[in-house]
């Protein structure tokens, strides 16, 4: 069995988080895993290191002194897509409201297993590097678009080659995760249930929080318009086109 760094993605991450032990066991954890790992203890620091540097994911905890982790997601969103993962102690409505509502992609509850984290952090960053299938005709069961479509939904423009979408010819920026949700509902003419985009855009193989489904989609809807995404109560969702 190889180890976990033989087989990970090397990313570039930032790790804010106020409790020096979880700090430096999550950051060597990671690092065991091929990760490069910057960490910061407050969220004024992190806003600073952040500012400084590159980075592939952000990986903010709620609780902060300073500048909390919801404040300091919505400081990189002003500026950056990069992918977020917030990370609660509490698990409560109000955390994970607050922290999608900000702009994260997903959450974790703490105390969490260290796979459990990679398992999201990789599901991350496999979203910021998506793209649809290359060309060459369709897969078969497969109705999603191929590289290089350009799809178009009224004043909507999907350009699946650049990967940019545009409403009514001005560009729309999105995050890899809202991108990934809006060629979801674009491969799909039907309904698409929660549980669905659970599995195919947050790659949970169980049954996850169908909240972090709504508060993404309410972000997408005020990016490419409100009426563009139906709410079909006690199933999911229905694009118009």
């Amino acid at each position: 069995m190889s180890s976990p760094a033989a087989s990970a993605q090397t990313a570039r991450v930032l790790l804010v988080e106020d409790d020096d032990l979880m700090r430096r066991s999550f950051s060597v954890a990671l690092e065991r895993y091929g990760y490069q790992v910057r960490a910061a203890a407050d969220g004024l620091t992190g806003l600073e290191v952040f500012r400084e540097e590159d980075f592939d994911l952000l990986i903010l905890d709620v609780m902060l002194p300073g500048l909390d982790g919801i404040g300091l997601c919505r400081r990189v969103r002003e500026t950056s897509l990069v992918p977020v993962l917030m990370m609660s102690a509490r698990g409560d409505g109000l955390d994970v409201v607050a922290g999608l509502e900000a702009g994260a992609d997903d959450y974790v509850v703490k105390p969490v297993e260290t796979y459990v984290l990679v398992a999201r952090m990789r599901s991350l960053l496999r979203r910021a590097t998506y793209a649809p299938a290359s060309q060459g005709g369709p897969v078969p069961g497969e109705s999603r678009p191929a590289a290089g479509d350009v799809l178009e939904f009224g004043d909507l423009r999907i350009d699946t080659a650049g990967m940019e979408v545009c409403l009514a010819g001005r560009p729309v920026a999105l995050t890899p995760t809202e991108l990934k949700l809006l060629l979801e509902f674009a491969a799909h003419p039907g309904i698409v249930e929660r549980h669905t985009l659970l599995r195919d855009v947050w790659e949970y193989g169980w049954d996850g929080d169908s909240r972090v489904v709504d508060l993404c989609v309410q972000r997408l809807r005020r990016k490419v318009g409100r009426d563009r995404i139906e709410t079909v109560r006690g199933f999911g969702y229905k694009f118009r086109r």
